[in-house]
């Protein structure tokens, strides 16, 4: 995690603690937005995200940073990395220029400003609507593999698997009775995560959206566009691809077909990436647990998911793992 940057909150307080209604208008405000009154929270725990409805024009999206996750550096990188995206004529909702920037603060939080754009869940059952989202996908990674990040950091072993794993060990979530267990599964799965990256070779990083799945593709008549790129960082293109797979093998086989026949369209794709897909799954269990944990003070955490840190929750976990073990010795989804 980055560093805590000057504005944050004193220690003990909760990162957003200061930031009611008033503020948030105060903040947008600041930078010549007035609202109208109508505030609507948006579905967002890492960041506080809302839509301000404005008095002289359309309601505007308003993004809170948490306290102490990305330094600036980090975040005008990706504000720089969608308004290339933006300009290349990609789907995407980049952070409005006000006053010369994108970025702002007020009262000790840093926000960004989006133009709302609306749309609802792609139909990822439906073979055209992959290939469409394959397309753009293909293009932003055609753009992504130009230059690469600076400052954000790497979607890699270490980062992914192996510091949230010993993070969750070093800290008491685990029940004691399952601690070992989980510590003895997690580590075959570091080692067959491990087996597969050596399996796919040397592959070359590109800047990703990083978490592409169904819920950050809105749809319209016009097709789709790309929506939080909060979580993106360097790493292998097939990140951006395999979320969008559900179902049994020969489903995720024919969904990651689809998508493929719009990707090549503007980006080679190397097949090797394919001995990844279970492997990059397995990073996202762990990493997701601990993402979890690290955000346990947060009282929209314990709120949103009841069901963390219960007995249950670490015996499905260790469940899980077993299984992804067993999956990342099987053949990879080549596509048909």
């Amino acid at each position: 995690m980055d560093h805590l940057s000057s504005s944050a909150p004193p220690p003990g307080a909760h990162p957003f603690s200061g930031l009611d209604p008033d503020r948030v208008l105060d903040a947008l405000q600041s930078v010549g937005i007035v609202g109208d009154g109508r505030l609507l929270a948006l579905n967002s725990y890492e960041n506080r995200v809302y839509q301000v409805g404005c008095e002289d024009g359309p309601p505007v999206v308003a993004k809170f940073y948490r306290p102490g996750r990305w330094s600036n550096e980090a975040i005008l990188e990706e504000h720089a990395f969608v308004a290339e995206l933006a300009e290349r004529e990609v789907p995407v909702v980049p952070a409005m220029t006000i006053e010369g920037r994108t970025l702002h603060e007020f009262g000790g939080f840093r926000f960004a400003v989006f133009p709302r754009r609306g749309g609802r869940a792609p139909e990822l059952g439906d073979a055209a609507t992959l290939e469409w989202i394959g397309r753009f996908i293909g293009r932003i990674h055609a753009v992504g593999a130009v230059s690469p990040y600076r400052v954000r950091p790497a979607l890699d072993q270490q980062t992914f698997g192996r510091e949230p794993a010993d993070y969750l060990l070093r800290h008491d979530f685990l029940p004691r009775e399952l601690r070992a267990t989980y510590a003895s599964v997690a580590e075959q799965a570091l080692a067959g995560v491990a087996r597969c990256y050596e399996r796919a070779g040397d592959l070359p990083p590109l800047r990703l959206h990083g978490d592409c799945h169904g819920g950050n593709v809105l749809w319209t008549d016009g097709g789709p566009h790309f929506v939080d790129f909060d979580d993106s960082r360097m790493g292998p293109a097939v990140q951006d691809l395999w979320m969008l797979l559900s179902g049994e093998r020969h489903e995720q086989v024919r969904q990651m077909s689809d998508v493929l026949a719009g990707y090549e369209d503007f980006c080679e794709f190397d097949p090797r990436q394919l001995y990844l897909v279970e492997a990059l799954r397995t990073l996202r269990l762990i990493h997701y647990s601990a993402w979890l944990a690290m955000r346990w003070d947060d009282p929209a955490f314990p709120a949103a998911f009841p069901w963390f840190n219960t007995q249950r929750y670490w015996q499905d976990r260790i469940l899980e793992l077993r299984e992804q073990v067993a999956l990342m010795d099987e053949p990879p989804l080549w596509p048909v």
